[in-house]
């Protein structure tokens, strides 16, 4: 018997909302979130994926997430301050986005933060839409932790995402997308569920040595990319995220990955800005550079692979048998 069920789009989409309404999220909470998770699945990111709803149910069912959380929204000037006030991040993005985009057509740049928030999913989906839109977009955020800072052993810093889109004059927009860890450490709960270990470089176990076990990995540290330069950009982000909001950092905050505990309570930044209001001929002169790119064999424009992978998926989805039916039992709890 395979480990793996093929289903419909439509399908999953149901089965995770009848899950989510099963745990009281209410309908625009919950389209939000589905929403996000399969577009992860769609781009081939499971890690980011319906992998992650069930602990989202599970939290909510012990409280640690507030199901019934209407994220409030105050824009002062450019500034639009979001609280998530401990719920699911989606709902906060998506209303902090719908009143950023308001106010970077008056100003020409926003930025929209995000209190009291959590898993921000993948970080390239509020900037690939802000993008189509024809916007500049950079998005950060910060997690519970699990990177070190550079020379030390103690987790203090989350993997803290960070996401940058550009228009381009036609298609699919330059995308940026990257975890500040050597890879996402979502990628690492998936090889502690199935089973399997992980390469070594990816993280240290509590002795700050190389391991290719994912249980001493998430008790120890992540590698951050590019070594010291990584961790200097991991604190930048705790900064711009949990400092400018009073939030948690990366060791204040309880995992992602079990129900115990106080909410996660991290933060999010997302920047907008109107190109045209700097140049009107930006999107012009930025292909002059991508075109330079291009002539180069191997070379591509950041995004592409994801977007031809996105195009080539079909209408189904992947997913582990034991999930379909995790999720199949939240959608039954009322």
């Amino acid at each position: 018997m395979s480990d793996n069920i093929e289903l419909n789009v439509a399908q999953v989409r149901e089965l995770a909302m009848a899950a989510m309404r099963g745990r009281g999220f209410g309908e625009v909470e919950a389209t939000a979130t589905v929403t996000a998770l399969l577009a992860a699945e769609h781009d081939g990111l499971p890690s980011h994926g319906l992998s992650r709803l069930p602990f989202y149910l599970d939290q909510a069912a012990s409280g640690k997430v507030d199901a019934s959380a209407t994220p409030a929204v105050e824009v002062n000037g450019a500034v639009v301050l979001v609280d998530a006030k401990y719920g699911l991040a989606f709902p906060a993005v998506e209303r902090g986005l719908e009143a950023g985009y308001t106010c970077v057509t008056k100003s020409g740049i926003a930025a929209v933060s995000i209190a009291r928030s959590h898993h921000f999913g993948v970080a390239g989906v509020p900037v690939e839409a802000a993008a189509r839109r024809g916007y500049l977009a950079l998005a950060f955020s910060n997690a519970p932790s699990a990177m070190a800072p550079w020379g030390g052993k103690q987790p203090l810093f989350g993997t803290n995402p960070i996401a940058f889109a550009c228009p381009r004059r036609a298609g699919d927009p330059l995308l940026i997308d990257l975890s500040l860890s050597k890879v996402a450490r979502g990628k690492v709960m998936l090889a502690k569920i199935k089973g399997e270990p992980i390469p070594e470089g990816w993280a240290l176990d509590t002795d700050g040595q190389p391991t290719t076990d994912p249980d001493k990995a998430i008790a120890g540290s992540m590698t951050p990319a590019g070594d010291a330069k990584g961790a200097a950009l991991a604190l930048m982000v705790e900064l711009l995220t949990a400092g400018l909001t009073g939030s948690n950092f990366g060791f204040q905050a309880s995992s992602f990955f079990d129900a115990e505990g106080k909410p996660p309570g991290i933060a999010q930044l997302i920047l907008l800005i109107d190109p045209q209001r700097f140049s009107p001929g930006f999107v012009e002169h930025a292909e002059t550079l991508f075109a330079a790119m291009l002539d180069q064999p191997g070379v591509r424009v950041p995004g592409e692979r994801r977007f031809q992978q996105r195009r080539e998926r079909g209408e189904n989805i992947t997913i582990a048998t034991s999930l379909l039916h995790d999720l199949e039992n939240h959608a039954q709890a009322n």
